[in-house]
């Protein structure tokens, strides 16, 4: 079976849930954990849609080959000091280097 059927078989199935779900809700009410039900099917309708797109971008997308990371290179000359006026020393540790 292809991925696209196995999508079209949860999509099915997904729109099983969302059908019993509605009829639930007609006979228990719109009660919190009703709604609560209602709104991971959604979740799921949502997350579902991702993956069909996800699908059908193609293999770049889905886990061939990563994109090309460009380096950066951070220098190690110290910082300017001023840059650090101001901040709060506070849970950075001791500004001395001893415990107090």
């Amino acid at each position: 079976m292809s991925h696209q059927d196995e999508l079209t078989a949860v999509e099915r199935s997904l729109d099983d849930l969302v059908r019993s779900v509605g009829r639930l809700e007609a006979r228990l009410g719109a009660g919190l954990d009703v709604r609560r039900v209602r709104s991971d099917t959604d979740h799921l309708r949502e997350s579902l849609d991702l993956l069909k797109q996800s699908a059908a971008a193609g293999p770049s997308r889905r886990g061939g080959a990563p994109p090309a990371v460009e380096m950066v290179t951070i220098s190690d000359a110290p910082y300017d000091a001023a840059l650090w006026a101001g901040a709060e020393d506070e849970g950075l540790g001791c500004r001395h280097g001893h415990a107090p």
